[in-house]
């Protein structure tokens, strides 16, 4: 019995899914990066903050399964569209020529794996499990400002931030510009405005979350 094709199973409709789940991390990446900003306003107020969202219980739960089964979904689908474009084209390109391309466009696909593993790789350093990044000092589950500064006072640790971050501002670059066009959103009038505030966008959130372990290494949060 033949099975029924559903929007999902389209490219179209497969690119649309890519679109909302990427909305929805994007939030989340500004919301998270607007939090963490709050490093520069001493130990207080990181940790108070940290403190209303543990404070949250099941809530901050609900909001954790929704982040994580969006990410899930994202890099599924990006998976299922890059494994259908190989399918379409087994033989590949003997040469090619990017006529109409950004290099945030062209580092998608490396820039996607390095950004998953670094998700991963944050989550271990400054979440579960927590883990020391040097002898000198030790997780707290608690004090997240003497994890923040204890982890970006080794500079391996902060260059592995700050090239991430580079990452993720060209992945939100391109992402956001893609996003109006698999919507439907955008018109050829519009077209270099929204790219502009693609790229506005995705500089100021790199730039932001580069701030932060710089300023740490530098010595300007301590």
């Amino acid at each position: 019995m033949a099975k029924a094709i559903t929007l999902y199973d389209t490219t179209i409709g497969k690119k649309v899914v890519l679109a909302l789940t990427g909305l929805v991390l994007y939030g989340f990446v500004i919301v998270h990066m607007l939090g963490n900003l709050q490093v520069f306003m001493g130990p207080e107020q990181l940790n108070g903050y940290a403190k209303k969202l543990h404070d949250l219980g099941p809530l901050l739960w609900v909001g954790r399964i929704v982040i994580l089964s969006c990410f899930v979904v994202h890099v599924a689908t990006v998976l299922q569209l890059y494994a259908r474009t190989q399918a379409a084209r087994p033989i590949g390109y003997r040469l090619k020529k990017n006529q109409v391309t950004t290099y945030a466009a062209l580092t998608m696909k490396f820039g996607g794996i390095a950004l998953f593993l670094f998700v991963l790789y944050h989550l271990a350093h400054l979440t579960v499990p927590g883990v020391s990044m040097a002898a000198s000092y030790k997780h707290d589950a608690i004090d997240v400002y003497a994890n923040v500064v204890n982890g970006f006072r080794v500079p391996w640790v902060t260059a592995i931030y700050v090239v991430a971050q580079v990452f993720l501002g060209m992945h939100l670059y391109h992402g956001a510009f893609s996003l109006f066009q698999s919507l439907g959103l955008n018109h050829p009038r519009y077209t270099e405005t929204l790219k502009f505030l693609a790229q506005t966008l995705g500089v100021a959130v790199a730039a932001a979350n580069i701030a932060m372990p710089v300023a740490v290494l530098a010595g300007v949060v301590k």
